[in-house]
């Protein structure tokens, strides 16, 4: 007989937030020709951070710093905060489970979007949260209903991804600094910001605000999913309370070496993001030429509204018999959608004829 697990271990269901592709190609038998339901860069990092990671990978017999102090010495310069106010993590994943653990308890009540990034749900079920959780208005976060819930039941947390994942959505700095002005004294507000790089603007960081964290990343526009590196910014207090907790050695010095050689090439994110745009308006309009509506995006994927649940399944099913991966949103409003990764031009034009010839065969 084995011994039991901790009580809220035990009350959870087996499950992940997601189901990798390299899983399903691995169950179903099918090669993966387009990569494209991870909103991955397909454009790659910059030539500098594979430089400098290949360089360090040589080096790989050697633990990496623990403190990771060029890297936050380099977001603290860019960011023009203090370095005690930056912390470095495997990834906006594990930052998100970081919070939960420096906030929750059991029954600790906390406030969310039904069906935005599920990842938070899981690490906040881990912890025994009590979820609240708001329905999108009309495909986008209800930045209102959210503080009103969490003035309510006097939530702990209050989590607000912008651009949201995965209906593309954005508000605007004021629209977040209103929210953040409303919440209840004891709120901390979890401000998951992993594609403001393709959003017009953000709001101001305020390091001195010790009831907003800011989680950001270099899994999107810096290409560099596959070595989990992400960051949080906020007050030194909360900041310090995480370094009693994380993982110190949970990012690699490769992936370190990587993140500071992209923070150092800006022109490679400007040239991400200015193609990102351009395949934004080619997968706006290819999908239009079928009658189907795409939601407004702030991010590195579209969301395609294909008219219902059942349809979306069977786009889905169906490229996916032609190596073909993207995803679906999997709850209402958004569960008649389909969300594509904006991929490199040739990567589109494959796209377009795999996606073509399905729609044309219904």
């Amino acid at each position: 007989m084995r011994p039991p697990y901790a009580p809220v271990i035990e009350s959870l269901p087996a499950t992940t937030p997601f189901v990798g592709p390299e899983a399903l190609s691995r169950r179903t038998g099918r090669d993966i020709e387009l990569r494209l339901g991870a909103n991955e860069s397909q454009f790659g990092p910059s030539p500098h951070a594979v430089a400098a990671m290949n360089k360090q990978a040589s080096r790989a017999q050697n633990y990496g710093d623990p403190e990771c102090f060029l890297l936050r010495s380099e977001l603290s310069h860019q960011l023009n905060v203090g370095i005690g106010n930056v912390s470095i993590g495997a990834g906006i994943d594990e930052l998100l489970g970081l919070c939960c653990r420096l906030y929750v308890q059991p029954a600790t009540p906390i406030v969310t979007t039904i069906g935005s990034y599920p990842t938070f749900d899981y690490v906040a079920s881990a912890c025994g949260a009590e979820f609240h959780r708001v329905p999108y208005a009309r495909e986008a976060l209800d930045l209102d209903a959210l503080v009103d819930i969490a003035c309510r039941v006097d939530a702990r947390i209050l989590y607000v991804a912008n651009p949201d994942y995965p209906s593309g959505s954005w508000h605007s700095p004021e629209r977040i600094v209103e929210l953040r002005r409303r919440m209840p004294q004891n709120c901390v507000l979890l401000l998951d910001e992993a594609y403001s790089d393709f959003a017009p603007a953000t709001p101001a960081l305020d390091p001195s605000d010790p009831q907003v964290i800011r989680l950001r990343t270099f899994s999107k526009v810096h290409g560099m999913a596959g070595m989990r590196v992400g960051y949080s910014v906020g007050h030194e207090d909360p900041i310090k309370a995480l370094d009693k907790i994380r993982l110190h050695f949970g990012v690699n010095s490769v992936a370190q070496a990587g993140a500071l050689a992209s923070l150092k090439d800006p022109s490679h994110v400007a040239f991400v993001v200015a193609e990102n745009e351009r395949g934004r308006v080619e997968l706006t309009e290819f999908f239009a030429t079928f009658g189907l509506r795409t939601l407004p995006s702030y991010t590195n994927f579209v969301t395609v509204d294909v008219g219902s649940k059942l349809r979306a399944e069977a786009i889905l099913a169906r490229l996916w018999e032609r190596g073909v991966f993207i995803r679906k949103p999997g709850l209402p409003p958004l569960d008649g959608c389909i969300r594509v990764t904006i991929g490199r031009p040739e990567q589109r034009a494959r796209f377009a004829d795999i996606f073509r010839s399905i729609l044309q065969s219904d």
